[in-house]
């Protein structure tokens, strides 16, 4: 950090010092691959694929060397099917007999109560806000596993320690010896067929459903569901099986047109289909109204800080999470921070993600606006590199937004 002290921060900058502090079993043939990685608390994941190994990323305000990669990758995997390493997602088994009551204490939405069946929940925070977001999975009886950010992991380990333990049950921080991988896209389901013997149809399994079930040999948790708002389904399986797995399932993209997608366009990806991002669309800041996550928040049970979500549940938002298209010509995106005005130069908003929309071609950005200011199709000015650029107001995400292809 010193030596940067005074030096000038460009967006998605990596630092090297001390890397690489945790790596998985797959590291070195990722690294093989073209890898060039990012830091999430600690653990290396691949941002993006180059044509060549131990390729750097470029730093500055505009495109940099990543982007027509970073392209290949989202167009492959929407076109036909990606790998996307997801082991730096925080991974927690909880088990034993209260396992089902303390998650029902803990989270805002109802628990799967049926082996097989997943729910997404949000955490509430000491005044309510949104303090995390998982997916949590039934996995057995007395069994569950809680997905969730992985950058956030410690900061989540005080909500848990706030709800008793009951003593015939655990909560396991599992995120060291789980590896995962998301495979994504029109032809998963084809090419995960080559690999299992699973019923993989739309009727034998349905989205947000789970099983474990053998893949080239290796056992998983599958869970069909996929951060890019695509089909697919994620692969969750023992960290000494990850090397094993990887191969099979690279070669069995290949077959299909496919290959490794990285983390990158899978930002991408998540933005094209308006999906929000802990740390930056959610956090304590903002109450679930503002985020749309108020639906998944049930009322007819207890749960950590209840009292506090109910002194603003019927508050109106102060600001609402809106998507834009953002008229770009100077070759740089929105990235986070870029404030937002109305053709008067009105402060409105600001925004929190932003990426170029490969598969929609379009630049885009999430932000939040103040409630009631701009509709759907209003013009307003983002400001990028300090100049406003022009940019539209969606009524909803550019890319599949009734669903159809992630339940396809």
């Amino acid at each position: 950090q010193y030596i940067h002290r005074f030096k000038i921060h460009f967006p998605n900058e990596e630092r090297s010092a001390g890397r690489p502090a945790k790596t998985r079993p797959a590291y070195d043939m990722q690294r093989g691959l073209g890898a060039v990685f990012g830091l999430n608390a600690g653990w290396e994941h691949p941002l993006w694929f180059a044509d060549a190994p131990d390729t750097e990323d470029t730093t500055g305000f505009a495109r940099q060397n990543w982007f027509a990669p970073v392209g290949r990758e989202a167009a492959m995997l929407r076109d036909h099917v990606g790998v996307i390493d997801i082991s730096n997602f925080g991974n927690y088994v909880i088990t034993g007999p209260g396992a089902k009551s303390w998650l029902d204490r803990l989270v805002a939405n109802h628990v799967p109560g049926e082996v097989g069946r997943s729910c997404l929940t949000p955490l509430i925070g000491m005044r309510g806000g949104v303090a995390g977001d998982f997916t949590v999975t039934k996995t057995g009886d007395d069994s569950y596993m809680m997905i969730g950010s992985g950058m956030a992991e410690r900061y989540h380990q005080r909500f848990f320690d706030m709800v008793p333990m009951p003593a015939d049950t655990s909560l396991e921080v599992a995120t060291p010896r789980i590896a995962g991988f998301n495979v994504a896209g029109p032809k998963s389901r084809a090419m995960l067929a080559d690999l299992t013997d699973a019923d993989l149809s739309g009727d034998g399994w349905r989205f947000m459903r789970s099983r474990t079930i053998i893949v080239a040999g290796v056992e998983c948790l599958a869970i069909r569901v996929s951060f890019t708002g695509d089909l697919g389904w994620e692969l969750h399986c023992a960290e000494s099986d990850q090397v094993e797995l990887y191969t099979a399932l690279l070669e069995a993209a290949a077959a299909h047109g496919g290959g490794p997608v990285g983390g990158r366009a899978l930002g991408a990806l998540r933005i094209e289909k308006g999906y929000g991002s802990w740390g930056r669309e959610y956090s304590p800041e903002y109450w679930p109204q503002e985020t749309g996550l108020h639906g998944l928040i049930k009322l007819d049970k207890d749960f950590l800080n209840k009292d506090a979500y109910l002194r603003i549940s019927n508050t109106p938002p102060r600001e609402t999470l809106t998507m834009f298209e953002v008229d770009v010509t100077d070759d740089a995106d929105a990235n986070g921070g870029e404030p937002i005005f109305l053709a008067d130069g009105t402060p409105v908003g600001r925004v929190t993600s932003g990426a170029y929309g490969y598969t929609v071609g379009r630049s885009l950005a999430i932000g939040y606006a103040r409630e009631g200011v701009v509709a759907p199709g209003d013009k307003v000015d983002i400001y990028i590199l300090g100049k406003p650029h022009a940019a539209t107001v969606l009524a909803e995400p550019p890319f599949d937004p009734g669903g159809a292809r992630l339940r396809a």
